[in-house]
């Protein structure tokens, strides 16, 4: 979404703490897709303080967990891509449930893919194949396929509520 205005950014932020803020991303249509990105200006963990990695496992569990509520998922991808400067260090939270997987294969176009690499005979497909998909389809399309189930804005307001109220701590107490 060129020219979003700061209200419309704000929009899709659903939590913040000191460190970390978790929005869902302004440019996608495909409901739960979230980034989760550091408030300091650094391009690495390393450089970030101890309390923030600390706390980036919980959240990352806790966007996990509400998503998983949600959407019920058949994969939850959380990764670290990209390499453009000015943005501060981020990882996408994507969701893949059975209707994108389904999409995915009801596109011819994503056909070529399956002439690269080798593939087990029990593989259908990979997260990198599906997180290109879902790239193109749902973050850059003019035209993203239809999108059954609830909206961007409802996914995000079920987020607010969730990510909120839950327990910071998601990790199981040892």
């Amino acid at each position: 979404m060129i020219g979003t205005t700061r209200k419309a950014k704000a929009d899709f932020l659903i939590l913040r703490t000191d460190d970390w803020q978790v929005g869902h991303r302004i440019d996608s249509v495909l409901p739960g897709y979230l980034i989760v990105s550091a408030r300091k200006s650094t391009g690495e963990l390393s450089q970030m303080p101890a309390r923030a990695l600390t706390e980036l496992g919980g959240l990352l569990a806790k966007a996990q967990q509400a998503l998983t509520e949600i959407l019920q998922p058949e994969h939850l991808y959380i990764g670290r891509y990209g390499h453009t400067s000015g943005l501060s260090f981020h990882f996408h939270v994507i969701p893949i449930c059975a209707w994108v997987k389904q999409s995915f294969f009801d596109d011819p176009r994503y056909r070529v893919l399956q002439n690269f690499g080798q593939r087990s005979d029990t593989c259908e497909t990979d997260g990198a194949e599906l997180t290109l998909y879902v790239w193109r389809e749902f973050c850059e399309s003019l035209n993203p396929p239809a999108i059954p189930g609830p909206s961007v804005c409802e996914v995000i307001e079920d987020l607010k509520r969730k990510m909120i109220t839950t327990d910071m701590d998601c990790m199981p107490k040892d």
